[in-house]
């Protein structure tokens, strides 16, 4: 994971690999690869611009079935339920590349409770 938190922005990103290494001869081979870039421009009361997409491969897929390449962003606000910070974000995404029968969009909806010291 990379991090820089320059001004009102945080940009960034992380990668992770997973790999079958043991197990049930039975069961297909894993190896697949997840890379999220964020970009978040913080704005006045707790509300943010995101991009912060999930992009995968799966590197077992057939040619033309390895990448999920989402495009869009959205927006959030972190803010307070009572005493309880919360971070809530809405976004949007079309998939530019995705595996035959996947999904065109998602509308990713998340709620967050935030435990700060």
């Amino acid at each position: 994971m990379v991090l820089v938190q320059p001004g009102h922005w945080t940009v960034g990103g992380l990668i992770n690999n997973a790999w079958s290494v043991a197990g049930s001869g039975g069961r297909p081979a894993v190896n697949q690869m997840t890379f999220q870039y964020f970009l978040n421009y913080n704005l006045k009361k707790g509300w943010y611009v995101s991009l912060a997409p999930i992009i995968t491969a799966n590197w077992k897929a057939s040619s033309g079935n390895v990448w999920t390449v989402p495009v869009g962003g959205g927006l959030g606000r972190v803010f307070r339920l009572g005493m309880q910070p919360v971070n809530a974000s809405l976004a949007f995404f079309g998939n530019a590349a995705r595996p035959s029968g996947g999904s065109t969009w998602s509308m990713p909806i998340q709620m967050a409770f935030l435990f700060p010291k």
